[in-house]
């Protein structure tokens, strides 16, 4: 007689692993220039090339500072305050314009979505305001709204509340129509339609408007802080060029890339636990 041996059985997590191991070894080795260290690289290289350009003299020029310098200048900023105030009060500005205009944006552009009667009637207001761009209305909005913070606030609240719109509007417009027909099978109001049906099948749309906006507002408010600006990273950074101190000015432009790029990724971070089928990286 040919006894059979039984394998044992493996746990959950024991199954997982295991299946992971067998999709690597089939999966090939990706090249390196395909993965995220190609992008690391050249960073870098570009950074020594700004080193050796300035040590070197291949820039002659007293506002081309060693990157060396520029990180000195960034760290003595963030030790005493002097760059890390304005970092925080010019967040402080984008988030709460950010919050506004988003919230805003969505719940319009759900409306818009939502009924074709009043889409016909504001889509062409849309239209005639979404071109101009943000520092063209800045110098009229100083004779309304002055240079403190609400001019700020509401610059960046407008700049984040057109992409939020147009991308839940075109959401909606894109939701499955058999979706729709079984909420009116089942008698449902427009309001709970939208709000347990439309706005679910909506959210990839709403975040990819969302994360499009988040950039749109860090970059107002830097430019409404140097057009009419008492305080903040914009206003810090015109102060540096009229003081001759272009290591200062880069540390802040560094600092606000490096801020720019932290929140692109917690907002990926958050979308990949909010709605984890879009699969971003």
């Amino acid at each position: 007689m040919i006894q059979s041996t039984a394998m044992p059985r493996l746990g959950g997590a024991a199954r997982r692993e295991a299946k992971r191991t067998s999709r690597a070894a089939v999966q090939p080795a990706r090249p390196w220039l395909h993965t995220r260290a190609s992008g690391l690289a050249l960073i870098l290289a570009l950074l020594v090339l700004w080193e050796a350009s300035a040590r070197l003299g291949w820039v002659q020029s007293q506002s081309w500072p060693p990157f060396s310098a520029v990180l000195a200048a960034a760290w003595r900023g963030f030790t005493d305050g002097e760059l890390s105030l304005p970092l925080l009060s010019s967040l402080g500005r984008m988030l709460a314009g950010y919050a506004i205009g988003c919230s805003l944006g969505v719940a319009v552009g759900l409306l818009l979505g939502g009924n074709r009667w009043i889409r016909y009637l504001v889509l062409p207001v849309l239209e005639v305001i979404r071109p101009i761009p943000i520092p063209a209305i800045v110098p009229p909005l100083i004779l309304f709204l002055g240079i403190d913070d609400a001019l700020k606030i509401f610059v960046v609240a407008l700049a984040s509340f057109v992409p939020a719109l147009i991308n839940t509007m075109a959401g909606v417009l894109g939701v499955d129509d058999v979706l729709l027909q079984t909420a009116r099978t089942f008698r449902t109001g427009w309001t709970r339609t939208m709000l347990r049906v439309v706005l679910p099948a909506t959210l990839p749309a709403i975040a990819s408007g969302l994360r499009v906006a988040i950039g749109l507002a860090l970059v107002v408010t830097i430019v409404a802080e140097m057009i009419a600006g008492s305080a903040g990273l914009g206003y810090y950074i015109v102060q540096m060029q009229y003081a001759l101190r272009p290591d200062a000015m880069y540390a802040a432009v560094l600092c606000l890339a490096l801020t720019g790029y932290t929140l692109n990724r917690l907002f990926l971070l958050g979308e990949a636990r909010l709605i984890p089928w879009m699969g971003r990286g």
